[in-house]
């Protein structure tokens, strides 16, 4: 139990408050909680959920604009690059042999949870247009959307 919250119940012990002043200042406390280390400022929260929201527009086809929105846990994005961890030498060389096969030079024994925090930290919204040109020559946008919450 923090300090304040303990100082709030004792006073409503003491009687110098009544339940539903304690109640609000409970609540006071608990949405301002005091800055660390002496700083100005709060601490960022820890995101929960990393979203990835893509948009197009109409096309012109049979089907009309298309949109997805996938929200991952990123306690999922966690266990899983633990569990990189755990995969054998010979099947993370065939992994990344075939991921560079396709154009991406990705090394899955770099993966550590720590790059995991640093890439979230820097992920405040980003955003890429995506002009696509299909085989029938018609032309689509689409609008990818990565961010944290």
């Amino acid at each position: 139990m923090n300090e304040n919250r303990r100082q709030i119940l004792e006073m409503l012990s003491a009687g110098q408050v009544n339940a539903d002043e304690a109640e609000r200042l409970i609540s006071a406390v608990e949405k301002d909680p005091p800055p660390s280390n002496g700083s100005a400022s709060s601490p960022k929260a820890k995101a929960k959920y990393l979203r990835v929201v893509v948009e197009s527009e109409e096309d012109g086809r049979d089907h009309g604009p298309v949109k997805v929105n996938v929200r991952v846990p990123m306690q999922l994005l966690r266990a899983g690059v633990k569990l990189a961890g755990l995969i054998p030498a010979q099947a993370r060389d065939q992994v990344n042999a075939a991921m560079r096969e396709h154009g991406m030079a990705f090394d899955l024994s770099q993966i550590r949870p720590e790059n995991l925090e640093e890439l979230v930290e820097q992920l405040n919204d980003l955003s890429v247009d995506v002009d696509v040109d299909d085989a029938d020559k018609a032309k689509s946008k689409v609008k990818v959307k990565v961010f944290c919450e």
